[in-house]
């Protein structure tokens, strides 16, 4: 196991790694993205909080959620860390490129990478550490046995305040610009990179860099139009 511990230790191993959890959080922000569009449904939150009761009571889905939290912390320590120690030694920021060009957000993915933790902290204490907490008024739907958690309240009233609106957006926005050179580097870092297979996987990083941050995006602005 000590082969293991070295080889994850060392500067590939922490590049593969970022690859692997940051290709993970991908995959999780599609589906995320996804359960998160029932915000926009016109049923007065019933499908909504009726989809955040079963992913916060669903054993499975609990589980995945926390592996989630811990993937989220990781690549965020293992992206610090390659960016100190890029600096330490080459003088520059962490980035994987193919070529002397590299974009402003390959230059600046540490800091964006920042921006987004300090962004899903602040999302996470809007939402879900008040529904831990208990903070949340009660609802009940034909059907649908018992009380359960009304999220879709709390997410309606915090998107009728503009800053929040705001800031919400302008997160968006700092993730378009980290997925845009993620995507594509992740892909690169394992290896997958070929003249014929390399601008398809640009192409589809930079259309995902900019429809799922555009899908999160629509959800406060419509709460806000909508107020």
């Amino acid at each position: 196991m000590k082969w293991l511990t070295t080889f994850f230790g060392s500067s590939i191993g922490k590049k593969l790694l970022m690859s692997l959890t940051g290709l993970f959080l991908i995959l999780f922000l599609l589906i995320h993205l996804i359960g998160n569009l029932q915000l926009l449904k016109n049923d007065g939150g019933m499908s909504f909080n009726i989809y955040a009761k079963l992913m916060t009571t669903n054993p499975l889905i609990k589980f995945i959620s926390y592996g989630n939290y811990f993937f989220i912390l990781l690549h965020a320590f293992i992206g610090i860390s390659l960016a100190l120690y890029n600096r330490t030694a080459k003088g520059q920021k962490y980035a994987v490129s193919s070529n002397n060009k590299t974009s402003w957000a390959s230059k600046n993915m540490a800091l964006l990478g920042t921006l987004i933790l300090a962004f899903i902290f602040i999302h996470m204490g809007d939402f879900w550490l008040k529904m831990k907490l208990d903070q949340l008024p009660m609802v009940t739907y034909p059907g649908i046995e018992g009380e359960i958690k009304d999220l879709y309240f709390s997410v309606n009233e915090t998107f009728k305040q503009p800053l929040l609106v705001g800031l919400y957006v302008i997160g968006m926005i700092i993730l378009a610009f980290h997925l845009q050179h993620g995507f594509q580097s992740a892909f690169q870092t394992l290896g997958i990179n070929h003249k014929k297979y390399t601008p398809i996987i640009k192409t589809i990083g930079v259309a995902y860099a900019i429809l799922v941050p555009l899908g999160f995006a629509i959800i406060p602005i419509w709460h806000f139009l909508m107020k």
